[in-house]
């Protein structure tokens, strides 16, 4: 071979060289998922046919699966014939006290592990993240002490942990003494004490120091058997930490509070605003209204929790399905199941389910008349006491606010995007940049909303967690206590 000839050569292999070093390596950590009904959480209509990508942690596409430009080299998963929707966030949870096993609670429960245990549990059902009430943290007795119990709940929450939940906290809460969070006797000293706008100000000031998610209130007389929070009270937690740049949320009852509440610029509700057997008035609804118009804390949200009213009209003669339901038998025991609920419905005669709906009813009315006035529903729960189903009660939410009057649709937007957007956590939508939290249906929630309970798989920020192996944890431990 000539030497101009070889030098022709060796030029072109060069050339091919350096273009193959130029080329785009395959991405790493890539899937593209396709085929499934999508449901992204914004509301829009489901994609029939679809395709979404993951890298890594986070979604870098959804679509059409017919437009669809998959990435050279990236993990295919065929979900033809399932349905996917993002997780759920929930806004009222109560978890770490119980210890599900043995059907208790305490302070001695509140461990990071405990803790933990329950963000399993609400990942197992589809939930991607949550934000804990009333949780136990170390904080100021206002009298120049401190509770000394610790600081789990920051701990997790600065956590991300696989297969797990995230984690957020709206710290120990503000009540009257004695007038917090009620049921079993470990939750009730938790909130900061207050009997004056002084120490209302300096719990304020105390609890932002934990950097909560918001300032929990909880202004109710419990059926007038206990003092509650004044209106010179709650608006001096409001003003202080509107100061300092944080939310309010608030569980109250009457109609009355409700509106000085909403005058005082809280912008959260943890139940529905006005119960109790009061109607919410055209002057709260011109309240919310004024507000946004004035964009004075224009957004404005609720967390019905109707689970349980809506739960107890179906007691009586029939039994619900849901009671043996296969997801949550997984951590609960039927017996568990039987004591709490199984048994009390069964007992209800005509006129208990008569109240029951009645009762249902009203707060569902009140709470779509705030809802057309301009506030959001969101999902929450009120869940990790005793009767509340850790996870298994985002489920019944869903139902509960479909039976209030939303479409499957709104429940579910309600449940993922406009929970993340309350929570700033970024997931709710399967949409690009997001986390990677889904749920894989075997059925389609908007035909029956009940079907967000069929699910086959659930993966949080692109890891698929393993369900199977919590399944077999939960009943090991159930076995052995």
């Amino acid at each position: 071979m000539r030497i101009g000839g070889l030098r022709t050569l060796l030029i072109a292999a060069f050339a091919i060289l350096i273009a193959a070093c130029r080329a785009t390596p395959p991405p790493a950590d890539v899937t593209v998922f396709e085929g499934a009904r999508l449901i992204t959480g914004d509301g829009s209509a489901p994609i029939d046919d679809s395709a979404f990508i993951v890298q890594k942690d986070r979604f870098t596409w959804a679509g059409r699966r017919a437009d669809l430009q998959a990435p050279a080299g990236a993990t295919r998963v065929d979900l033809r014939g399932k349905t996917v929707m993002p997780t759920m966030v929930d806004l009222h949870g109560h978890i770490g006290f119980q210890n599900i096993a043995a059907g208790t609670m305490s302070k001695e429960s509140y461990t990071r592990e405990n803790l933990i245990d329950h963000l399993q549990l609400l990942a197992f059902n589809g939930v991607g993240a949550v934000i804990g009430v009333g949780d136990l943290i170390s904080r100021s007795d206002l009298h120049g002490g401190r509770t000394n119990w610790g600081d789990v709940p920051l701990r997790v929450r600065d956590e991300v942990v696989p297969g797990a939940a995230l984690f957020r906290t709206a710290g120990p809460g503000i009540a009257w003494p004695g007038s917090g969070a009620q049921g079993d006797p470990s939750r009730v000293d938790v909130s900061y004490p207050i009997t004056t706008p002084d120490e209302a100000r300096a719990a304020v000031r105390d609890y932002a120091a934990m950097k909560p998610a918001f300032i929990k209130i909880w202004v109710d007389d419990r059926g007038g058997t206990k003092k509650t929070l004044t209106p010179e009270l709650y608006r001096a937690v409001a003003d202080e930490a509107h100061k300092l740049n944080l939310p309010v949320g608030v569980h109250n009852v009457t109609l009355a509070n409700a509106k000085e509440l909403m005058r005082a610029g809280v912008e959260g509700w943890l139940h529905v605003p006005v119960r109790g057997g009061e109607a919410a008035d055209q002057e709260l609804i011109a309240i919310v209204k004024d507000r946004i118009a004035r964009n004075d804390h224009p957004q404005m949200w609720m967390t019905p929790s109707l689970i349980t009213q809506w739960m107890n009209t179906q007691g009586g003669g029939t039994r619900p399905e849901w009671l043996d339901d296969p997801l949550l038998q997984a951590a609960y025991s039927q017996a568990d199941i039987e004591q709490h609920w199984g048994e009390p419905l069964k007992k209800m005669t005509a006129q208990d389910v008569a109240r029951a709906r009645q009762s249902f009813e009203e707060d569902a009315r009140n709470a779509m008349l705030l809802r057309a006035a301009g506030m959001t529903i969101v999902n929450g729960t009120d869940t990790g006491q005793t009767r509340f189903w850790v996870g298994y009660f985002n489920h019944l939410d869903l139902e509960s606010l479909v039976a209030m009057g939303m479409t499957p649709m709104e429940a579910i937007v309600a449940a993922t995007r406009d929970s993340a957007a309350v929570a700033r956590i970024n997931t709710g939508l399967v949409a690009a940049g997001r986390n990677a939290d889904f749920i894989v249906l075997d059925a389609n929630p908007l035909e029956k909303i009940s079907n967000t309970r069929k699910i086959d798989k659930v993966y949080l920020r692109g890891a698929e967690v393993d369900r199977a192996a919590l399944r077999a944890r939960w009943l090991a431990r159930r076995k052995t206590t």
